[in-house]
């Protein structure tokens, strides 16, 4: 099922069909059946962890530590596999025998919580300390004021720049504005450098911009959502990347997966390009001469007080109302949100911790300290369970492509958005 990271690289696809930095399980799936309520032993909490998402060695210091300290639960992780996993989910949510707790995506809340079988955890928010989650992990999985999903980890597009074309073009510094964007762009955009790869159908990144301009994709209209493409944010946003995307020999009619990103990259002639950071590993496994020659910073903002917008991608934990251990599933919950496994995982997998106070753990490692940067402004797509039906068909990719070739941006724009609201309104 299409979802809102679909369009992350195949190495970091964080909601719907995910491999993350080519790390790999060596768990198989197991069946979804959850132990009645026993008096007479540890209470056997089920969790459906979705594959890839964090290593076998993690995994395997969190359960040692979760035994010990929580004697009367024993845990049974059970690895998922993206593939299938939305029908998969709703089934278990509308059973009478659902796991305890579930990974999702955390742009699928909405559609899970629609279904009515998923509990609201908004009691919880408080002694997990969410007013400090990261907006675009917790927001998400908050459905008309209720926490359905509790925010587990995220990952987010930063500029990729290649160090040698900054210095031999003298800039000494990433930039902080989007104006000092792009005068280093058109620095870098000489002889046979391009000064950034942007294909013409990266909506995530047109995202951010719009958000940063006020705009937003879609927004509520009564109980429906409507597009709003046709918004002069939105247009604004449009034409920034418009701007942006012409300094450079990114396809107008493609996204990052035709040609392939990394691909294209390891060529050695792009400067910058907007990426997860994890997307370098396969550059340099590509062409291992440019190993070491990248560094990191995110999208620049309207400002220098603070980076731009970027969509943040990532998963949530929610529980079945049918889990027959609430309380234990609870713990785990919070175990695995708590200080401790977040700072393992953000050391372990470079993701970016759920809460700003945690973003500390990720020192020293260029890439995740952007992201974390970066996140502190994320933001999520529109928070309707039809969403995943707008990105099947995906009118703002036409939409780009329309603008990008020549045609009438405000009405192409009306188009696209009268398409968006249609599928919204079913």
């Amino acid at each position: 099922m299409p979802s809102a990271s679909s369009a992350l690289p195949r190495t970091f696809r964080l909601v719907a069909g995910c491999a993350v930095l080519g790390l790999t399980l060596a768990l198989s799936a197991c069946g979804s059946d959850s132990d009645k309520p026993s008096t007479d032993g540890p209470q056997k909490v089920t969790m459906w962890m979705m594959k890839d998402s964090v290593t076998k060695e993690y995994l395997d210091r969190f359960k040692k530590d979760f035994a010990a300290t929580h004697k009367d639960v024993t845990l049974d992780v059970q690895i998922q596999e993206w593939d299938g996993i939305g029908e998969k989910v709703t089934a278990a949510l509308a059973s009478n025998d659902a796991p305890d707790v579930i990974e999702v995506g955390n742009t699928q809340v909405a559609q899970y919580a629609a279904s009515g079988g998923v509990k609201d955890l908004s009691g919880k928010k408080s002694d997990l300390k969410g007013d400090d989650w990261l907006p675009g992990l917790a927001e998400p999985g908050n459905i008309d004021g209720k926490q359905f999903g509790i925010p587990w980890y995220a990952a987010n597009r930063v500029v990729i720049y290649n160090k040698d074309h900054f210095e031999k073009a003298g800039i000494t510094a990433p930039p902080k504005t989007r104006d000092e964007w792009i005068t280093i762009t058109k620095k870098l955009n000489t002889g046979k450098n391009q000064g950034i790869y942007l294909p013409g159908q990266t909506w995530y990144t047109l995202a951010g911009f719009i958000w940063d301009e006020g705009g937003d994709l879609a927004v509520k209209d009564g109980k429906n959502y409507k597009g709003a493409l046709d918004t002069p944010e939105a247009l604004q946003g449009m034409a920034f990347y418009q701007q942006l995307q012409a300094l450079g020999k990114g396809p107008k009619d493609s996204d990052e997966a035709k040609p392939n990103l990394a691909d294209v990259v390891s060529k050695g002639d792009v400067s910058q390009y907007i990426a997860v950071p994890g997307n370098v590993k396969l550059v340099e496994e590509a062409n291992p001469a440019l190993k070491g020659k990248f560094g990191f910073f995110p999208v620049p903002g309207k400002t220098a007080d603070k980076p731009g917008a970027s969509f943040t991608g990532g998963s949530d934990l929610i529980i079945p109302e049918a889990s027959k251990h609430q309380d234990a599933a609870y713990e785990v919950i919070k175990a695995f949100t708590g200080e401790k496994w977040q700072t393992d995982m953000a050391k372990t997998m470079s993701y970016v911790p759920n809460k700003t106070s945690f973003a500390k753990a990720l020192d020293g490692d260029a890439g995740g300290a952007a992201m974390a940067l970066a996140a502190a402004n994320g933001r999520a797509t529109p928070n309707s369970p039809e969403w995943a039906a707008v990105e099947a068909t995906n009118p703002i990719k036409g939409y780009m492509t329309a603008v990008l070739t020549g045609k009438d941006m405000a009405t192409e724009a009306k188009k696209a958005s009268d398409s968006i609201t249609k599928t919204l309104t079913k």
